[in-house]
């Protein structure tokens, strides 16, 4: 076997192998042989079906499997003597310069990774939030849980802010009716700015069984092009009005939340511990984009388009999922265009944290997986069946390791960096900022 490796661009190579025809030719006779002795064909028995009715029958299939087994084969040996680490997929093609039918040509275009380089960290800045947890944000924590909990109950008076309302509605623009335009039997929470703001406060101050004839201008910027800037007349009718009713905060709230003994006290102290929990995710989250934001600006190097590409398809895989989890349509093409940036940003960050991962020693321990996997578990009802499920699955806990990586890569560029405790407002972390 003769290989010859030409350079085509930075990181894209062309191996040219030829090898005898006569050994290919010989592998195909070994396999066909071997077949002989097991193929079953009508009017023979097993075993002594002829040679050439086998070679007629099935020679073609197994020639593109003997080839098959031969590219790969010889194209690994190859890659491995001249030290090359590939990235993505060759593309195989047959050769043009074969001189007789005694020799055998391909040639594999592919490409390879790229040598990484990160700039020094040093003068990297990354701000660190720090979010009080007290009773103050436990008790905005109690009335979200209060909210969620909430019942209507019907009114004899009129409609205000906060109450919810049942409407029939007709729009017309231009005096005609459109799409999306008309609606019975609706629910309106007044307040929620669901609506348009003019809309929700034209319901303001309506009783049940009234009606009100009113127009409203759309915002240039609305969603819907035909709407946009637009002016529509509405009438409404009112056909209930309801306030809310929150529970009280007693034994019977704490029970419905999981404290079995109803002791507010034990409750408070649950809230502070997941809000603690959660803090401490959003910060580390927070810390965590900012270090990887750092790095890939640092990073220098060229990524490899197979890889890109690669990625592309996994977004797009992904993206379908989501969509059929949703009940929406996933057939239609999705454009490359719009996973493309985030494919390479990917693709770069994955490269540098490879890197940083083989200089700096930051091999993922079998104790930060275990710890892991724990911490993710606490959240379910049986944390011990949680954990299970992961170490039973070698994918899964792949996914684990990578996630210690990155943990690892952050952990190290926070110890190079300048890092900034900065104070944050605790709705501005848990972005609940109107």
């Amino acid at each position: 076997m003769q290989a010859t490796l030409e350079t085509i661009s930075t990181l894209e190579r062309r191996l040219k192998v030829s090898l005898p025809t006569q050994d290919i030719n010989s592998e195909v006779d070994n396999r066909l042989r071997r077949m002989c002795r097991t193929v079953k064909m009508h009017g023979f028995r097993p075993g002594k079906v002829p040679y050439k009715l086998v070679q007629q029958q099935y020679g073609g299939q197994i020639r593109q499997e003997v080839l098959g087994d031969i590219l790969q084969k010889t194209f690994s040996e190859t890659i491995r003597q001249k030290n090359l680490r590939v990235a993505g997929l060759p593309r195989f093609e047959p050769g043009s310069e074969a001189k007789s039918d005694e020799t055998f040509e391909y040639n594999a275009t592919f490409e390879i990774y790229p040598e990484v380089k990160v700039d020094d960290l040093t003068e990297a800045s990354v701000k660190r939030p720090v979010v009080p947890v007290g009773d103050a944000e436990i008790d905005k924590t109690i009335e979200v849980l209060r909210k969620q909990r909430v019942r209507y109950e019907a009114v004899d008076r009129a409609a205000q802010q906060g109450d919810r309302v049942l409407l029939d509605f007709e729009g017309k623009r231009d005096g005609e009716t459109f799409e999306g335009g008309t609606g019975k039997d609706h629910m309106a929470l007044l307040g929620e700015k669901r609506y348009l703001e003019d809309f929700e406060n034209n319901l303001v101050g309506l009783k049940q069984g009234q009606s009100k004839h009113f127009e409203v201008t759309f915002p240039a910027d609305y969603q819907s092009s035909e709407l946009a800037g637009k002016t529509v007349a509405f009438d409404v009718q009112i056909k209930e009005v309801a306030q809310a009713i929150l529970p009280v905060v007693d034994a019977e709230f704490a029970k419905q939340l999981g404290i079995a003994d109803g002791d507010l006290s034990r409750l408070k102290e649950d809230i502070k511990i997941n809000l603690n929990r959660e803090v401490s995710r959003r910060i580390q989250a927070r810390v965590k984009d900012q270090v990887m934001k750092a790095l890939h600006d640092s990073g220098q190097l060229e990524v490899p388009k197979t890889l890109i590409d690669m990625e592309v398809e996994r977004l797009r895989g992904e993206m379908r999922e989501n969509l059929r989890a949703r009940g929406a349509k996933a057939d239609a093409e999705l454009p490359r265009e719009i996973f493309e940036i985030d494919a390479k940003r990917r693709v770069t960050l994955g490269l540098i944290i490879a890197e940083l991962v083989k200089t700096q020693d930051l091999h993922a321990k079998p104790e930060q997986l275990k710890e892991l996997v724990a911490e993710h578990a606490q959240s379910y009802e049986n944390p011990d069946e949680v954990m299970q499920w992961y170490y039973h699955s070698p994918q899964r806990l792949r996914e684990v390791e990578s996630l210690a990586l990155e943990n690892n890569v952050v952990q190290w560029a926070l110890s190079v960096a300048k890092v900034e405790e900065t104070a944050m407002d605790f709705d501005e972390l848990m972005g609940n900022r109107t």
